[in-house]
């Protein structure tokens, strides 16, 4: 049987940078290339002709379906195979083998590059039968008439994959995407307002930023989009808007409607899970990350990562959250050996091991992400920076990796070579904004009035922030009876970097000062003692501040925690039982319920269900007790 014949169609505008990556990668797998430009100013026709003679002009019009038909009207071909300039195909691709079936048109996998090394996956049509009547319509967001009624257009899957690069952060910040797209999807929604347009209206909206305005065009589309293939998308875009604004009950009312259909979209049962997470509803969070793991990434469309090592970045989350560091160094491992360069994982490792005190940390670092290439070394290193490791020093000295100079100083100070880190910030030209925090740490560290003096300008503190720090700096004894929040903010992100430097004198003289200021501060501040493990010495200022506060439920919450964690069992019960009354809400009752879990106690556990079945509808776990 003779093979069938493929046109590639493109149309292209200033794509200089990414059309050569295009053209190479198809040029010995079509039987024709077709390129409309619609204005380039660069040099994308002379890329062009490189490849083909065939290249056409086509004005713009403001009207992608208009400049893709006009490239499929010069195809010769039996089948037409559309691409942008910022996709490729692989290699080994062998689109022949893809179009044996016949059909008329081909659904592909699109894998989206998204930045910071995540994939988006959704299914598209780009191989359609040519002279069949097929054509594009909409302004922007074009698709195929694939669905005309008058026609009997038959569809297949296809094992085809196509790679997009366009939305990596750069290439839409400098294309500029969401603002060129917008006048033309209110135009195209103002003349044909169909399930398809507004929900691409309400996409706009929300990759803008305007998230009440995408949940008014996602909440228009949605009765309008039974059975269309997009549904999952929008549902689980309509769910993220309500994640973002906060509005988690709506959230989850939609999301777990939808489930009880869409019940192997991992995109939607991720987002059930941030929502359940959010809302502080953690057990059913564990619930919703550990299906998408067993899922794995499948569905219409799915963000690469979500059936696997992003749930268990999450899993660790909630874990680390309830100071189960043990749990969360389980699942952060697991979500490293999946991806090791994904950089928040990494980081999430680090944080951890650092906050459990674990020995021979270079030696575990080493293991779960070994330096096998440049792209590596720079992830490692921007995230030791960003988490000011006392690691970042030795991987500088090891990798001979010259930098700049407020990184060399802060690797400096975080391996305590505080005179060597100095002698860095004294030498640099401008400290940044994003250093002003350590040259005070240092300043508070070496009691030094002249690193205090290159950045006490810099903050926007107070004439009695100003001399409280000059006593702080000297030993003094501190006068001041009233501390601005600039202040408590910034001395309490001093005791977490104090905390993994173990400088615990230093730590006491700081605390000595925050107690002087509001309940709030003290309380986030005996919080960072959980998370690194000093519980007597929590449990001792949770205590004192008890005895002040005893109807304060977050002083409550968190001495309930810490006896909770020390083994306090009959501490922890008063104090849970006391929260359930005061802020009887959900994590309260999750709280206490774990608690009698720990006891084993069936008959109090089972007490604690039947309220959570009364009052909160949906908390799904409660439903198979």
């Amino acid at each position: 049987m003779k093979r069938k014949s493929i046109s590639l169609c493109m149309i292209v505008k200033d794509e200089e940078e990414s059309l050569e990556r295009c053209l190479n990668s198809v040029k010995n797998k079509v039987d024709q290339i077709v390129i409309v430009d619609t204005g380039s100013k660069d040099r994308t026709v002379e890329i062009a002709k490189m490849y083909t003679n065939e290249v056409y002009y086509f004005k713009w019009i403001d009207d992608f379906a208009a400049a893709r038909n006009a490239s499929i009207r010069y195809a010769t071909s039996d089948y037409i195979l559309v691409l942008d300039a910022d996709e490729y195909l692989l290699e080994d691709t062998n689109l022949y083998e893809m179009i044996s079936m016949s059909a008329d048109y081909y659904f592909v996998d699109m894998f989206n590059l998204l930045s910071y090394g995540q994939v988006m996956k959704h299914v598209a049509i780009r191989i359609f039968a040519n002279n069949k009547g097929m054509f594009y319509e909409n302004k922007l967001h074009e698709h195929l008439n694939t669905m005309d009624p008058r026609k009997n257009y038959t569809g297949k899957r296809s094992e085809l994959t196509i790679y997009h690069s366009g939305y990596t952060d750069e290439v839409m910040k400098s294309k500029e995407k969401n603002k060129r797209n917008l006048p033309l999807m209110i135009k195209e929604v103002e003349e044909h307002p169909t399930a398809y347009n507004l929900f691409n209206m309400g996409k706009t909206y929300m990759w803008l930023g305007e998230y009440d305005k995408a949940l008014l065009f996602f909440k228009k589309a949605y009765p309008l989009s039974k059975g269309l293939i997009f549904l999952p998308e929008l549902i689980t875009s309509l769910s993220y808007c309500l994640y973002v604004k906060k509005r988690y009950d709506e959230g989850l009312q939609v999301i777990n409607n939808a489930l009880e259909i869409f019940s192997e979209e991992v995109d939607m049962l991720h987002m059930q899970g941030r929502l359940y997470m959010d809302a502080g509803f953690y057990l059913d969070a564990i619930r919703s990350f550990t299906k998408c793991i067993e899922l794995g990434d499948v569905g219409y469309t799915v963000t690469q990562g979500n059936g696997s090592y992003l749930s268990y970045f999450r899993l660790a989350e909630i874990y680390e959250h309830e100071y189960d560091l043990d749990k969360a160094y389980d699942v952060i491992i697991k979500a490293l050996r999946i991806n090791k360069s994904f950089a928040g994982g990494l980081q999430k490792f680090l944080t951890l091991i650092t906050k459990a005190n674990q020995p021979n940390v270079v030696k575990n670092l080493e293991y779960i992400f070994k330096i096998e290439s440049i792209d590596d070394l720079k992830v490692a290193l921007e995230v030791l920076y960003s988490i000011r490791s006392p690691l970042l020093n030795s991987y500088l000295e090891k990798y001979q990796v010259k930098t700049e100079p407020n990184v060399i100083a802060s690797a400096y100070q975080y391996n305590k070579k505080y005179e060597d880190a100095k002698n860095a910030w004294l030498l640099s030209s401008n400290i940044s904004e994003e250093n002003n925090i350590d040259v005070l740490l240092l300043a508070i560290i070496l009691q030094d009035l002249e690193m205090y003096e290159l950045v006490k300008n810099k903050f926007n503190f107070t004439h009695s922030d100003r001399k409280l720090l000059a006593d702080l700096l000297q030993r003094n004894s501190i006068k001041s009876s009233k501390l601005s929040p600039c202040i408590e903010q910034i001395l309490e992100i001093c005791i977490e970097r104090l905390l993994v430097l173990q400088e615990y004198d230093i730590i006491q003289t700081v605390v000595e000062v925050i107690w002087r200021g509001s309940l709030e501060s003290k309380l986030n501040v005996c919080s960072k003692f959980i998370e690194f493990g000093f519980y007597e010495l929590a449990i001792d200022l949770l205590s004192e501040l008890y005895k002040e506060h005893s109807n304060n439920v977050h002083t409550i919450e968190l001495l309930g925690d810490v006896c909770f964690i020390s083994g306090y069992k009959e501490d922890a019960e008063i104090l849970y039982n006391r929260l359930v009354k005061l802020r009887p809400n959900y994590r309260s009752y999750e709280r206490i319920y774990k608690f009698y879990v720990s006891l084993e106690d069936q008959h109090k556990m089972s007490d604690i269900i039947k309220k959570i079945k009364l009052k909160f509808p949906q908390v799904s776990w409660v439903k198979a007790n």
